[in-house]
């Protein structure tokens, strides 16, 4: 099957993308206009398509010098285990020569692995104020 790889956030119907996240349950409660701004402030955004339909993308975060984080990596869940995900993971990375890359994962310690990624028992997170800025539900 040929896939079409693409680096242009302006190709992206952001309530499309939006959609499709959620129905494949990895939306984590952006609106379409935050997933947009996410993309203009990355480094690089790669978007895959099955015909006119978005099915995976990814993006990666740098300073431009020696750091770089990847983050959103997503493939549908009927084209996972194709290679599609691990063809994102290359270019983003391709992207950033000479650069450390680093992730944070849940659960796909077995794939980022297959990628090229060692685990590291080290690391701190922090969510400043409120999660995207909102007020907390009452």
């Amino acid at each position: 099957m040929s896939f079409r790889y693409t680096t242009n956030p302006q190709e992206v119907d952001w309530t499309q993308l939006k959609a499709v996240l959620m129905a494949d349950d990895f939306c984590n409660g952006r609106t379409p206009d935050e997933y947009r701004r996410s993309a203009e402030g990355s480094h690089l955004n790669i978007y895959v398509w099955d015909g006119d339909t978005i099915i995976g993308n990814g993006r990666i975060l740098s300073d431009g010098v020696c750091n770089a984080y990847i983050v959103d990596i997503w493939t549908a869940t009927p084209f996972r285990r194709q290679g599609i995900g691990g063809e994102i993971v290359r270019l983003l990375c391709e992207s950033v020569p000479g650069q450390h890359v680093y992730l944070q994962t849940d659960d796909a310690f077995e794939f980022y692995a297959a990628c090229g990624f060692s685990r590291h028992d080290f690391g701190l997170a922090r969510v400043v104020g409120t999660w995207l800025n909102r007020e907390p539900a009452s």
